[in-house]
C-alpha cells in the first residue's frame, strides 16, 4: 500500500478565521447552513425604475405597431379614394373631349361592355352626330357612392345642361369606363 501524501488544497475557498478541513484524500463537503452569503439581500436599487422603463418601452412598441397600422389603413383608404376620383375624372374628360373634337370612335372605345353590346359603333356615331354639338364642358368630382360624375355642358347654340356620367369598372383591366350618360 502507499502512504498518503500531503493533503491537497481544499476544493472550496477557506474563509478567514476557519481552519482548512482535514481531508486525508476525501474532498470537503460543500458549505452548508450558516455560511454567510456574499450579500444580505438581493439588490433592489433601481428595480422600480427599470420596471417602469420596460413597461414604457413595451407600451411605446404597441402604440407604434397599432398606431402605425391604423395610419397605414387610413392612408390606403385616402389614396384609393383620390385615385378613384382622379381616374373617374380622367375617363370622363377623355370621353367629352373625344365628343367635342368629333372623334366618335375614341369616345366609343371608352364605353363599358354593356353599352357596346346594346349599340354598335356605327349606331353610336349616328346617334351622337344627331345630338347638339358640345362646345365646352366642365367635369365635376366623382360621387364615390354610386360612381357618377356631374358634367356641366355648353351646347352649340348656347344651351347649358348638367349631365351625369355613370362609371363602371372593367373586370379585365380594372379601368373605369363610361357606362351611361343621363
Amino acid at each position: 500500500m502507499t502512504d498518503p501524501g500531503p493533503a491537497a488544497p481544499p476544493p472550496y475557498p477557506v474563509l478567514p478565521g476557519q481552519n482548512p478541513p482535514q481531508t486525508h484524500g476525501v474532498p470537503a463537503p460543500p458549505a452548508g447552513p450558516g455560511v454567510a452569503p456574499p450579500f444580505a439581500a438581493p439588490p433592489t436599487e433601481g428595480r422600480g425604475t427599470r420596471m417602469w422603463l420596460g413597461l414604457g418601452a413595451g407600451a411605446l412598441a404597441v402604440l407604434l405597431c397599432c398606431g402605425g397600422g391604423t395610419a397605414a389603413v387610413i392612408g390606403l383608404a385616402v389614396a384609393g379614394t383620390e385615385a378613384l376620383d382622379e381616374q373617374g375624372r380622367a375617363v370622363t374628360d377623355d370621353y367629352y373631349r373625344a365628343l367635342a373634337d368629333d372623334k366618335y370612335g375614341e369616345a366609343y372605345d371608352l364605353l363599358c361592355r354593356d353599352l357596346k353590346e346594346r349599340e354598335s359603333r356605327p349606331e353610336f356615331e349616328r346617334r351622337v352626330t344627331a345630338e347638339p354639338e358640345i362646345t365646352s364642358y366642365r367635369v365635376g368630382d366623382v360621387d364615390l357612392n354610386d360612381l357618377t360624375v356631374p358634367v356641366d355642358v355648353v351646347l352649340d347654340g348656347g344651351g347649358r345642361e348638367t349631365q351625369r356620367v355613370t362609371l363602371a369598372q372593367n373586370g379585365g383591366t380594372g379601368q373605369l369606363e363610361v357606362c351611361g350618360v343621363s
